[in-house]
């Protein structure tokens, strides 16, 4: 059974910083490509940054380039992400997704309860 545990969110000053984690269990990890996507309050899903099986290449949503970093630890089966210089406008509930970077949301259903961040100015 797949299962993906976010966590490291919280209510951090604008500028501030935050870590989030994502523990995954119930399927080969360093099988597949990892994403975190968020969804702020009243608004759509939205893809934010993805990284390869291997960890060899990262990709991030033009919203968050140069701020958040994405990265994964095969042994811990563990995605996480650094944001950095943290704006009102990234607070949402974020969550991690397994599988392609363009994939859509048509029918996306979170398999974590996500974690939240808030950024308050």
């Amino acid at each position: 059974q797949v299962q993906l545990v976010e966590s490291g969110g919280g209510s951090v000053q604008a500028g501030g910083s935050l870590r989030l984690s994502c523990a995954a269990s119930g399927f080969s990890f360093g099988s597949y490509d990892m994403n975190w996507v968020r969804r702020a309050p009243g608004k759509e899903f939205e893809w934010v940054s993805g990284i390869t099986n291997t960890g060899s290449e990262t990709f991030y949503a033009g919203t968050v380039k140069g701020r958040f970093t994405i990265s994964r630890d095969n042994g811990k089966n563990t995605v996480y992400l650094q944001m950095n210089n943290l704006k009102t406008e990234d607070t949402a509930i974020y969550y991690c997704r397994s599988g392609s970077i363009h994939a859509g949301f048509r029918g996306y259903v979170p398999q974590g309860q996500g974690t939240q961040v808030t950024v308050f100015s």
